[in-house]
């Protein structure tokens, strides 16, 4: 199974889901990519994973362009500026799905205020995304036994 998700600049949100996605299970091959890759992970979207156990340290911010001759089960886009940026994925494509957040990069107020915002969107990223897992993903899978 593989699935490919967009974001725009693809450093906080895309590569906070494609975190979720690879932890719940490995047999899945996930990638991540931007329409206007910025070429570096946010900061605040590291820690924040990093938080509750889920290292995203490793992953690179990659142009879209780099997966275009690829086959992908799901391209999933998590933010509308991805989404308006790219309403046909030009690559081999099963299922295209849009499941959006908020871009927490873009919190202004206090050090806590943002901090709280990079937290909330993780929340909901993972919700959204294990929900897709298990609805979408998982029942595609073959049945693996836990010895």
């Amino acid at each position: 199974m593989k699935v490919l998700i967009l974001c725009t600049g693809n450093s906080c949100r895309s590569q906070m889901a494609h975190g979720f996605l690879q932890s719940f299970d490995e047999r899945i091959e996930v990638k991540s990519a931007g329409t206007e890759a910025s070429g570096k992970l946010n900061e605040k979207a590291v820690l924040v994973m990093e938080e509750i156990g889920i290292s995203i340290k490793h992953h690179t911010s990659d142009s879209v362009d780099k997966f275009l001759n690829d086959e992908w089960d799901y391209v999933i886009t998590v933010c509308g500026g991805a989404n308006e940026a790219c309403p046909s994925f030009l690559g081999k494509v099963k299922n295209r799905l849009h499941i959006g957040f908020d871009d927490p990069s873009h919190a202004t107020g206090s050090d806590e205020f943002i901090w709280s915002e990079f937290i909330r969107v993780r929340d909901e990223i993972k919700e959204g995304f294990f929900k897709f897992y298990v609805e979408e993903i998982k029942p595609k899978l073959p049945f693996q036994y836990n010895l």
